[in-house]
């Protein structure tokens, strides 16, 4: 078995970053009204700019197999260079289309030459996802380097028009032409970016971090969809496909609209956070002294003290000089949230050599967790 490190990390954050009080301006209004949910939201997140790979009318300037490539484009340099990959593994939440694969097409614009593609799919999970494997397939041998993403492009699937048919057919049977909170909700959680990094079995440059384990939990066998895209959830709980509505009701209904159901993220999400960190560290043998920097990906500050008050009831709290968030600056960018914070954290020059750090990445989809320990080299 070989070591494997991450030797180089790099982002991309399309265009300029946006406001709170731009975000209508590129998103638009539903149904020209204002949306009530959008100042409580943002209050609870904390979120305060981010990014989108749209212009203000809603064009698009950037697909999310570009995002992915800009941001591997940053890892090329004189010692590895395009032709020197052997792995492509990229994870995604929104990928441009339903086939090919996201890996496919970013490889397709990559135009170097023929690698092993892995394309991780689900929630935030699937950054990790494609983490693992290129982790893998390093420590095994069956590779020498591997680059692996995690990125989204959910502007677009957030646009008022993707709901304004959904609104105008509400009216025409003279309801509330109100969209769902579990819809408009996620309106102003979400954002684009992308991240990469470099896999080698060999340190690199002045600082490399080698990954000592990765662990991934699901507990969607005892639990229900929490967030979802591409269908409807019914009232036995089962989620009724895209496939089985009509073509008419994905307009009337939003069917491929991002939906979450806030009572099962707010019951579950910190438990089961929790339990399968206190499972990962317990199965590795690491306590809480034994980490300097904690990244979580959370996707609201409304969450951070009530994960805080989680971790310390399963004895791992971490102390809060030990926390490294870019939440607020940077967004919910999904699977990519990790690598952006990893990335900011890796060229801040804070990192010295032998620091020890616990990545944690939870999935609201159906409730997986996703956990690596690093160590500065």
């Amino acid at each position: 078995m070989f070591e494997v490190y991450i030797t180089k990390a790099a982002k991309c954050l399309p265009n300029e970053a946006v406001s709170n009080d731009e975000m209508e301006g590129y998103l638009g209004l539903i149904n020209d009204a204002a949306s009530k949910a959008r100042r409580i939201i943002l209050r609870n997140n904390k979120i305060v700019s981010r990014y989108y790979a749209i212009d203000k009318n809603g064009k698009s300037t950037h697909s999310n197999a570009e995002l992915t490539q800009n941001a591997i484009a940053q890892l090329f340099d004189e010692n590895f260079t395009s032709q020197d990959l052997e792995v492509l593994s990229c994870g995604t939440s929104t990928p441009d289309i339903f086939l090919p694969s996201h890996a496919a097409m970013v490889h397709g614009l990559l135009k170097n030459k023929s690698v092993e593609l892995n394309s991780s799919t689900g929630v935030c999970c699937a950054g990790m996802n494609s983490l693992k494997f290129g982790f893998l397939s390093v420590r095994s041998g069956n590779s020498k380097n591997a680059i692996c993403t995690g990125s989204e492009k959910v502007s677009t699937w957030l646009n008022a028009q993707m709901y304004n048919h959904e609104a105008a057919n509400l009216k025409s049977l003279e309801e509330q032409p109100i969209i769902a909170f579990k819809k408009d909700f996620l309106r102003w959680m979400l954002s684009d970016g992308a991240g990469a990094f470099l896999l080698e079995n060999k340190p690199k440059g002045p600082i490399s971090l080698k990954i000592e384990w990765m662990e991934a939990f699901s507990y969607a066998y005892e639990l229900e969809t929490c967030m979802y895209a591409g269908g409807e959830k019914q009232e036995n709980g089962q989620i009724k496909a895209w496939s089985d509505y009509a073509p008419e009701q994905w307009l009337n209904e939003s069917v491929f609209a991002i939906k979450q159901d806030v009572k099962l993220l707010d019951q579950f999400i910190l438990s089961k956070g929790a339990e399968s960190m206190k499972d990962a560290m317990d199965k590795n043998k690491i306590s809480s002294d034994q980490v300097d920097y904690f990244i979580p990906h959370v996707s609201s500050n409304f969450f951070v003290e009530g994960l805080k008050k989680g971790l310390h009831e399963k004895g791992i709290g971490m102390a809060d000089e030990k926390w490294f968030m870019n939440l607020s600056r940077v967004g919910n960018v999904g699977s990519a949230s990790i690598y952006l914070a990893v990335e900011e954290l890796m060229n801040s020059g804070k990192l010295k050599k032998g620091d020890h750090i616990l990545l944690s990445v939870p999935e609201s989809g159906r409730f997986s967790f996703a956990y690596a320990y690093l160590t500065v080299c």
